[in-house]
C-alpha cells in the first residue's frame, strides 16, 4: 500500500480539473476495499454540478485529473480564442467527433479551441443540439478553470471570453 500512497499527487484542499466535468476540490483521500482489494481514492467535489466523485488514485492520471493551470497558460488560452479561426468540417458528425476528441485531451488550450470553433460555427448556422451542448460544456469548463487560475469572478471571465470571440 505504500507504493499506492506514493502515487498521491494531490492533497486535501487542492483544486483539480476533471476533464469534461470541470474544476473540483479534493475533499478527502480515502482507502476503500473493492472486490477484496484495498484501493486509495480521491474524493472530489465538483461545485459546478454539485456532485461528488470518487476517483481511484492509480487511475487519476489516465483519467486526465490535473491541477489548475498557471495564470500564464490560462491567459494564453483566453488570448488564443481571438486568433484567426480555422474552419472545421462541414459534416456535423465529423466536426462533433473532432471537438469531443479535443475536449477529452483535457488541456485548457484544446477547450479554448472548441469554444472558438463552435462559437464561430454558430454564427454561420445554428448548431445541432449535440454540438450546442458540447459548446455550452466547453464554455463552462473554460470559464470555470480560467476564473480559478486568474483569481477572477466567473462573470468577468465570461465577458472577457465573449469580447475575445467577437474580435
Amino acid at each position: 500500500m505504500n507504493s499506492v500512497r506514493n502515487n498521491v499527487q494531490f492533497t486535501v484542499g487542492d483544486h483539480v480539473v476533471y476533464p469534461l466535468q470541470g474544476v473540483g476540490i479534493i475533499k478527502r483521500v480515502e482507502e476503500r476495499s473493492f472486490r477484496g482489494t484495498k484501493t486509495l481514492y480521491y474524493v472530489i467535489y465538483l461545485d459546478i454540478s454539485d456532485m461528488t466523485v470518487m476517483i481511484p488514485v492509480e487511475k487519476s492520471e489516465e483519467l486526465g485529473i490535473r491541477g489548475i493551470v498557471e495564470q500564464k497558460e490560462a491567459q494564453a488560452a483566453i488570448d488564443s480564442i481571438s486568433s484567426r479561426y480555422e474552419p472545421m468540417p462541414v459534416d456535423w458528425k465529423a466536426r462533433y467527433q473532432m471537438n469531443v476528441d479535443l475536449l477529452k485531451q483535457g488541456s485548457i488550450a484544446s477547450i479554448a479551441k472548441v469554444v472558438q470553433a463552435l462559437y464561430h460555427r454558430s454564427k454561420i448556422k445554428e448548431l445541432p443540439v449535440q454540438e450546442r451542448k458540447l459548446y455550452d460544456n466547453a464554455l463552462r469548463l473554460l470559464i470555470d478553470e480560467t476564473a480559478f487560475s486568474l483569481d477572477k469572478d466567473k462573470k468577468e471571465i465570461e465577458m472577457l471570453v465573449f469580447s475575445r470571440l467577437e474580435k
